[in-house]
């Protein structure tokens, strides 16, 4: 048995083969291959969902891989999603992570970036490929304009807020210490009491929640 069990969705069977021997290569299991989101949901009904990671395209004749992460993601709560697409456009990005992925990674990544995701998702990461991370923050950045941090429904200090409009910014813990003059250390403890009061641990799906 491998390391991980895997399920692949991609309507391009030489993307399918291609990654399968990659992981098979890299002492993962695959569980089975799917070209939309349909067939990928029979495959767990099948293996009665003992698959830890499934790697899903986005565009797909048939059922895309937005609503087929929305059904994993109740059906099977258990398993990882990284998105593996060519698209890296803001509603596919918001879409994906809104609706439970852990990943996003655009094809041409490489198979070391793609074995390092999945090694980190089962770590408990959320990995983002850079492009991605920028764009979102761009987009952060654009809501940013129009919203106000203190209108947030949590019970944010004042200094909770600042880090969260800078975080919501796309800045890093190093740079949002330069910014306002505190240790990275502090920074880091004023991010942990965030995640506290918001009960979201993770950092990208925290910037999303914030933009709301």
């Amino acid at each position: 048995m491998g390391e991980y069990r895997i399920l692949l969705v991609d309507d391009e069977n030489l993307l399918l083969d291609s990654l399968e021997i990659i992981l098979t290569l890299n002492h993962m299991e695959i569980i089975g291959k799917a070209n939309d989101g349909n067939e990928a949901l029979q495959i767990l009904e099948k293996t009665c969902g003992t698959c830890d990671i499934a790697l899903v395209d986005l565009n797909m004749k048939g059922m895309g891989g937005i609503e087929l992460i929305s059904f994993m993601k109740k059906q099977f709560p258990k398993i990882k999603v990284l998105v593996l697409t060519t698209f890296y456009d803001d509603k596919n990005i918001t879409d994906a992570i809104a609706g439970g992925a852990e990943g996003y990674l655009l094809k041409d990544s490489g198979k070391d970036a793609i074995l390092g995701a999945i090694h980190q998702i089962m770590g408990g990461s959320t990995v983002l490929d850079q492009k991605v991370m920028a764009r979102l923050s761009e987009l952060m950045m654009r809501h940013t304009a129009n919203d106000n941090p203190s209108t947030m429904t949590y019970e944010l200090t004042d200094r909770e807020q600042e880090i969260s409009a800078l975080m919501v910014e796309g800045l890093t813990n190093r740079q949002i210490a330069d910014r306002l003059y505190i240790s990275e250390g502090t920074v880091k403890n004023y991010i942990s009491n965030i995640y506290d009061k918001t009960g979201i641990h993770d950092r990208v799906k925290l910037i999303v929640e914030l933009r709301k």
